[in-house]
């Protein structure tokens, strides 16, 4: 920014800076005609206590450090400068007023560069200050036209020249002006770093005419021969404007469209053509077409032709309609819900003409609309019922298309009625039937035996899952006369659902285990395996052990209406001990809810005490004989 001024700002600064510390002040740049002179404003500054009888100076070229040897501008202790600047260097300011203004004269392009200050005090008291001027060697005057010269708009033209030679002022006059306007000297102005330039300032209304109009400027100084032109060509610019263009086209799915767009413009426009913010063809001319080739559904819309260049933009639209059947729906919406949630589901298309719109479940109609590229179906508070497959159906008289979607409604797991246990001879089987999204985890607690059994021991449960509903199933063998309690506990990660299972034709539990013909058969195989057990023994002659390892358990023949009479209380307690330890696999054998052992293990393994199972089972035999 340059401004008018009668007292330098540039010195007033340095005036109210003086003193403390050592500083330099001068122009960053600085410009000259060649074969003038330039004079260097520099202020410098150091500290108040070194109060030196006589100050010094340097002035080195392109370099701020005497050990590189740099040129030598100027120095006020011999006079000795280099050989480039002998004749051409003297010292305006007065160093004792902390003064190094510079002046060069019948300056030329080697003197071109930078220019460092040195101050020197005497002794140690020597300092090469950083900041420097950059001396530029111009030839032409600058002509500053604006960014934009728009035909029919003011526009202000400058001429600037450099004036920082105090011996030479240029004169600026301008060439090519004729029919322009008159030219307005502006002045001497000053620029913000303290350097100064002459100004002379064109207004002129530009025509489409003044396109390309070559204007010049002339600085020449008095009572020299130096003269330097400078020239500008005129680029008067308009915007461009569309001047050719379809009107609105209707097309059949599958001919040929052509699209035609025109402008004028200077300069010449960049034509494009666009849909939907995307490039469909561009180019830098007058007219541009655009052939589209068996028109398909996906080229129905709005095509835009934009004219522009660097001063301006046109632009035009014109809608191409493509006749075709509906598209595929689109379903956009939360698929996946919590049970009390609302559900909204959009289903959309696009056709031409708009289609009918439909939303089933199951063969009926839940929501529709006429003449819509969108239906929104809005369900609230959803329920497991509302789970399930839907289909959004879209026709016109082109054509029908349909898409399925699926909405999961998760909801905390329901115990169905169908849950019960059923005895079916030695066996019972029990049925968790649960409802629930996402699949549960089932597992089914025995309270009297304090067992749980899960899904993953695949060898009592077996899961089965259809759609919502997972059933799974608990089989028990070997079951006391008693039916047991089961508690079926359901869990996923909306909450926990339990049911005590109920025991359908618990009274016929004992009758179906044992029977009268069971009770004969149970008999018979006993004293075939007593006497079996008692030859074996006389053969061998083994003494029976009068304990057995607190880790064994006592074989048990488990029976309703079969009991040894006479056996002792500790053996009874055994018993149920040995048959709990079989059922939680204590033995370190794979786990079974067998809670009977097979005939065949009968007398297989000692007994508690010197009661044995052996010698009970014995008497019994001899008792029933007689």
């Amino acid at each position: 920014m340059i401004f008018l001024t009668a007292l330098p700002l540039f010195w007033i600064m340095i005036s109210a800076s003086r003193g403390g510390h050592w500083g330099a002040w001068m122009p960053s740049s600085i410009s000259a005609f060649e074969g003038t002179c330039v004079s260097i404003p520099c202020r410098f500054d150091f500290p108040d206590e070194l109060r030196p009888a006589v100050v010094h100076g340097v002035w080195y070229f392109n370099s701020p450090y005497p050990k590189n040897y740099p040129p030598v501008v100027f120095k006020s202790r011999t006079q000795v400068v280099h050989e480039s600047f002998q004749g051409r260097s003297r010292l305006l300011g007065d160093l004792g007023l902390r003064n190094c203004t510079l002046l060069l004269s019948n300056v030329s392009p080697e003197l071109g560069g930078k220019y460092y200050f040195r101050g020197d005090l005497g002794g140690y008291n020597q300092y090469t200050f950083s900041e420097h001027s950059v001396l530029d060697i111009v030839n032409t005057p600058n002509i500053v036209v604006p960014p934009e010269v728009v035909a029919g708009t003011e526009v202000e033209v400058s001429c600037m020249v450099p004036d920082n030679c105090p011996e030479l002022r240029p004169e600026l006059s301008w060439l090519g002006h004729e029919g322009l306007g008159e030219p307005a000297v502006l002045g001497r102005l000053r620029e913000d770093e303290g350097t100064w330039v002459q100004v002379s300032l064109l207004h002129f209304v530009p025509t489409r005419e003044a396109n390309g109009h070559r204007l010049g400027c002339q600085a020449s100084f008095p009572n020299t021969t130096l003269q330097f032109e400078g020239y500008a060509s005129m680029d008067v610019k308009y915007p461009p404007v569309i001047v050719e263009m379809n009107s609105s086209v209707e097309a059949i799915e599958g001919s040929h469209v052509s699209l035609l767009c025109g402008a004028d413009s200077n300069p010449p426009p960049l034509l494009t053509w666009m849909r939907d913010g995307t490039v469909l063809r561009e180019a830098v001319a007058e007219s541009l077409l655009l052939e589209l080739e068996e028109v398909t559904p996906a080229e129905d819309g709005v095509y835009a032709c934009l004219a522009e260049n660097a001063y301006g933009q046109d632009n035009r639209t014109v809608g191409l309609s493509v006749m075709y059947a509906s598209w595929k729906p689109t379903v956009n919406g939360t698929m996946v819900a919590v049970e009390g949630e609302t559900v909204s589901i959009l289903c959309s298309t696009q056709s031409n003409p708009d289609p009918i719109l439909t939303i089933f479940k199951e063969k009926q109609i839940l929501s529709t609309v006429i003449y819509e590229s969108e239906l929104q179906l809005e369900l609230p508070a959803v329920s497991p019922e509302d789970d399930g497959e839907y289909w959004c159906v879209a026709e016109n008289q082109y054509g029908q298309r349909a898409t399925a979607f699926n909405l999961s409604v998760e909801f905390a797991p329901v115990l169905l009625l169908e849950s019960h246990c059923a005895a079916a001879r030695d066996t019972v089987q029990c049925l968790c039937v649960v409802k629930s999204n996402p699949e549960p985890s089932v597992a089914f607690e025995l309270p009297s035996r304090n067992v749980t059994v899960n899904e993953s021991e695949r060898e009592f449960v077996y899961s089965e899952r259809s759609g919502l509903v997972l059933t799974s199933i608990l089989t028990l063998r070997g079951q006391a006369q008693a039916p047991p309690r089961v508690i079926c506990t359901a869990r996923n990660l909306y909450g926990a659902k339990s049911l005590e299972l109920p025991f359908q034709g618990a009274h016929r539990l004992m009758w179906a285990k044992i029977g009268p013909v069971g009770a004969v058969v149970a008999f018979a195989i006993l004293i075939a395996i007593v006497c079996y057990i008692t030859q074996t023994r006389r053969k061998k002659n083994v003494t029976e052990s009068p304990s057995f390892s607190a880790g064994d358990n006592p074989p048990v023949l488990f029976s309703s209406d079969f009991r040894i009479s006479g056996a002792p209380e500790k053996y009874e307690s055994e018993r149920r001990l040995g048959s709990e330890r079989r059922l939680l696999g204590l033995r370190g054998e794979p786990p079974e809810l067998d809670l009977s052992y097979s005939h065949s293990d009968l007398g297989k393994r000692p007994t508690k005490d010197s009661y044995t199972l052996t010698e009970e089972l014995a008497e019994y035999a001899e008792i029933r004989v007689k």
